[in-house]
């Protein structure tokens, strides 16, 4: 690892630790030229599906999407950052744990929306009348009392 600060390429780990449930290791490192200090993060590198969307188009999947999606579902709502990031890795590691290489968007927003759901049933309305493309009241209506049904 090179050192960010006089990029030297002898240093030296201090200390490591597994974080975010032991999907990532933090390594403390310390540079033997210029002796500063500083940490790395280290996560498996893995495929992820490749997104089919409704036109027949194959795109890479792309974790800024997923991300922006659901934080524009839950802007402005009560719900705690952790819980929000434990949702995207729910989802993510059901992506890479899928035996098949690709996924269409209408498997990909069911998966979203069952975690929204479970969130922040605000969220949840927000992001479906999007995604389903509702068109009139009645359908937004038939949702909630869905929701209250459960």
């Amino acid at each position: 690892m090179r050192c960010p600060f006089c990029a030297a390429q002898d240093t030296r780990v201090l200390d490591s630790r597994l974080i975010n449930d032991g999907d990532q290791v933090r390594r403390r490192r310390e540079c033997n030229v210029c002796k500063e200090r500083f940490t790395t993060f280290e996560t498996a590198e893995l495929t992820m599906p490749t997104v089919i969307k409704r036109n027949g188009i194959r795109e890479p999947f792309e974790e800024k999407k997923l991300r922006s999606g659901m934080l524009k579902a839950l802007e402005k709502r009560p719900v705690e950052s952790a819980a929000i990031e434990a949702a995207l890795n729910r989802i993510k590691k059901d992506l890479m744990d899928r035996s098949e290489r690709e996924i269409s968007t209408q498997e990909l927003g069911e998966k979203i929306m069952q975690e929204l759901n479970a969130l922040d049933h605000v969220a949840y309305v927000r992001f479906a009348s999007v995604y389903r493309s509702f068109q009139d009241v009645s359908e937004f209506t038939d949702m909630i009392e869905d929701l209250q049904k459960k």
